[in-house]
């Protein structure tokens, strides 16, 4: 891999500390409050996604970052350089839209070039950054053929290796993939991954999907409402979500959510009548006697097997997956799902038994809705 004049993951060692930092932004729609004093810092060379549904603010605050919105509070620096009120042009970063932005008339060599040929760059200079982008991009066989000869991918790296010729150490992605199938996100999903472990630069993503979250992630911005209700990495976000909004959001299929009360006396969850011990499960803030908690616990982490913490549910409903198979079971008249891998010869009205994984659950305030 050739890196000249880019930075390359092997260069991490010599970056700064943040690449951005967002501090204490607000940004108002008229009257409508969209990012409300938010904080974030994202580590030189990482790669963090902006999640959540429709109107939670990712893209409002991608686009305050990018400069195309003015903010009614706070800072941004990037680099260390505060860009709060610099143009777009004057910050050092990439955007790449959904649609790719190529010009369809223009070769890739020209939809390369043609920011540095609008601002009078020397053309030698022009040569040696589409020469180091190309290479490194690998796309330097395709310079001379249109967009609309080339594949999802390959228009993803020129979009890229657009940003990469104007020196830029940021880049911004704004739902690229959303309006794709399924097949082509995936081989996508996988073209930007390996882009970014070949660039090393700083790499901001929002989307709403968790599926493309979770596997490109370094760590996720989860958002709702112009908040970030967490932020980590996607493996610690997906096994102790920070929140029911978290634990809800994440996961595919959902958790299971079971609403009750903590009795302490025994260190269990009371549904009904039915008990079930929390003596595994680690309390980061134990509740007190009587408190109404939501006990959460995901499909997977659910298992057949006949022991003495094990109980007896009839089949309700089958969901054969291809990979795994979906079996829904009712507790105290509240449908659940348990994942099973593979095919599954069980059929409806069969009884089994099954057991709860109580380190693997959450508990959450039903109040605050916070976890426990």
């Amino acid at each position: 891999m050739v890196c000249k004049g880019y930075s390359c993951g092997s260069n991490k060692g010599v970056r700064m500390n943040n690449s951005v930092e967002v501090k204490k932004l607000s940004f108002n729609y008229g009257k409508v409050e969209i990012l409300k004093n938010l904080d974030l810092d994202i580590k030189d060379g990482e790669f963090m996604v902006l999640l959540g549904p429709s109107g939670c603010g990712k893209t409002t605050l991608l686009n305050c970052i990018a400069g195309l919105l003015d903010l009614d509070d706070g800072q941004i620096f990037i680099e260390g350089d505060n860009v709060t009120w610099k143009e777009p042009k004057d910050r050092h970063i990439g955007m790449v839209f959904q649609s790719y932005a190529l010009y369809p008339s223009m070769s890739v060599e020209k939809n390369l070039s043609f920011g540095l040929r609008m601002s009078n760059t020397p053309k030698s200079t022009i040569t040696e950054k589409i020469d180091k982008a190309s290479e490194l991009l690998q796309i330097k066989e395709l310079l001379h053929r249109k967009p609309s000869q080339l594949s999802g991918g390959q228009r993803q790296r020129v979009a890229i290796g657009r940003a990469l010729v104007r020196d830029a150490k940021v880049f911004l992605f704004d739902e690229p993939l959303s309006n794709l199938d399924a097949k082509l996100r995936a081989e996508l999903r996988y073209e930007i991954k390996k882009l970014h472990r070949d660039l090393g630069n700083t790499m901001i993503y929002v989307t709403h999907d968790q599926i493309e979250a979770m596997t490109l992630a370094d760590r996720i911005a989860v958002m709702k409402n112009g908040v970030i209700q967490q932020l980590d990495s996607p493996k610690e976000i997906y096994n102790k979500p920070a929140s029911l909004f978290v634990a809800d959001f994440i996961g595919s299929p959902s958790m299971n959510f079971f609403n009750g009360k903590f009795v302490s006396s025994n260190n269990s969850f009371a549904l009904n009548n039915s008990l079930i011990n929390l003596n595994n499960y680690q309390f980061e803030n134990l509740p007190s006697d009587q408190t109404n908690i939501v006990f959460g616990i995901r499909p997977e982490d659910i298992s057949v097997s006949d022991t003495k913490e094990s109980r007896e549910f009839k089949i309700e409903l089958i969901e054969p997956m291809g990979a795994d198979t979906l079996i829904w079971l009712s507790f105290e008249d509240i449908p659940f799902s348990v994942r099973l891998e593979g095919s599954s010869e069980y059929k409806l009205g069969d009884v089994i038994n099954v057991n709860f994984d109580i380190k693997r659950s959450s508990v959450f305030d039903q109040k605050s809705e916070l976890r426990l």
